[in-house]
């Protein structure tokens, strides 16, 4: 995925930040002419994690962050969600959020949901995945409770999510989260020993989480390559968000006092990733709009 230069050429936009704002370059010279022959292209899209960075961690309430959602609205941009919540889940936040025309990430990078869509995906991959998890050695298996483990009331309680949303948060197609209550090393040997069947794990906020592969950076790149933003962005702040954003034009770790903090990562270095200070919906709203601020500035600064 190529970085995405500073340089903006805009033309006759007078308010703020409107949907005018469609001239974002790839690189400094003529690319914005490039952006004006493809009118269905958005102008950045932002790709978030939802629980602890876009949805506050222990309310599960984004209203904080409806400003900045609004402002994205305002100039076009594409807000994608890329969570390890399972479809059933991702179709009522995304119709809630008024995101229903953009596809969705769902479990942890595992499964993509496209626009308007609420089919329930077959379970295929699932069910192999729960025969894997249940051949491993019972004192490997012990140690990992998955959802499948778990009854409607079980999820509710390890996840504070009210029994409806728990019930959706078991209808799953492609990825299994659970609580890991052995050692690290025992750990190193069930992780160990899934791979041996290609199933791969991830550490979400909450949970760990496993699957066949394929992550949410994998799903921005195809995201990415159909819908060819001018600008990529990313906002996580759990390690399975740390390929997302490394992978996108701009990265934000939004911070989560639930959780220890990310290590620094490489593109924090340059500064094309950043942390916010406040927690959750707060701190990405600030995010967001501090990043739309930069881009007006330098949109309307002379470039010779």
């Amino acid at each position: 995925m190529r970085r995405v230069g500073a340089v903006i050429r805009f033309a006759g936009c007078r308010r703020a930040l409107t949907a005018c704002d469609v001239g974002f370059a790839l690189r400094p010279v003529h690319v914005a002419d490039r952006l004006y022959r493809m009118p269905d292209t958005p102008p950045l899209i932002v790709f978030t994690d939802l629980d602890g960075t876009l949805i506050d961690h222990v309310s599960y309430r984004w209203d904080a962050a409806a400003p900045a959602l609004q402002a994205l609205k305002d100039i076009g941009a594409g807000v994608v969600l890329a969570s390890s919540k399972t479809a059933p889940e991702i179709v009522t936040l995304r119709a809630a959020m008024g995101l229903a025309h953009w596809p969705a990430i769902v479990e942890n990078g595992a499964g993509l949901l496209d626009p308007h869509s609420d089919a329930i995906p077959d379970a295929g991959a699932y069910l192999r995945l729960r025969a894997v998890l249940d051949g491993l050695p019972p004192a490997l298996r012990t140690h990992f409770r998955g959802f499948g483990d778990m009854t409607t009331g079980d999820i509710a309680s390890a996840t504070g999510l009210t029994t409806k949303a728990a019930a959706q948060a078991a209808t799953r197609a492609w990825s299994e989260p659970g609580l890991w209550t052995g050692t690290p090393a025992q750990m190193t040997d069930f992780l160990n020993a899934l791979a041996d069947h290609n199933v791969s794990a991830r550490e979400g906020g909450r949970f760990l989480t496993l699957s066949f592969g394929t992550t949410k950076a994998d799903q921005m790149a195809k995201i990415t390559a159909r819908y060819r933003p001018a600008m990529t962005v990313a906002l996580g702040d759990a390690p399975n968000d740390v390929e997302m954003l490394e992978a996108a034009d701009r990265g934000v770790i939004v911070a989560n006092p639930h959780r220890d903090p990310l290590p620094e990562l490489e593109g924090e270095k340059s500064g094309r990733i950043t942390r916010t200070r406040r927690a959750g919906p707060e701190g990405w709203n600030m995010a967001v709009l501090r990043l739309l601020s930069e881009i007006r500035k330098t949109r309307d600064t002379p470039h010779g």
